[in-house]
């Protein structure tokens, strides 16, 4: 697992959670891994497909809105 347990449950937290378990903070982490590399992978590919070795931000929204 990449993503520290602390902020992803801050993130339940700010979404309104009064109490979060650890087992919820390790589940919405892989969730959010699995979407980040899917994003990224689309990304990478937008950015090769403009001609660029550097991915930018625009590419990294655009592939979060093909998913």
């Amino acid at each position: 697992m990449e993503l520290p347990i602390a902020p992803v449950g801050r993130i339940i937290r700010n979404a309104g959670a009064n109490r979060v378990s650890e087992d919820a903070c390790e589940a919405l982490a892989d969730v959010l891994e699995d979407y980040g590399l899917k994003v990224s992978a689309e990304a990478i590919k937008l950015a090769r497909h403009a001609g660029r070795k550097t991915v930018k931000a625009a590419d990294v929204k655009l592939a979060a809105q093909r998913f």
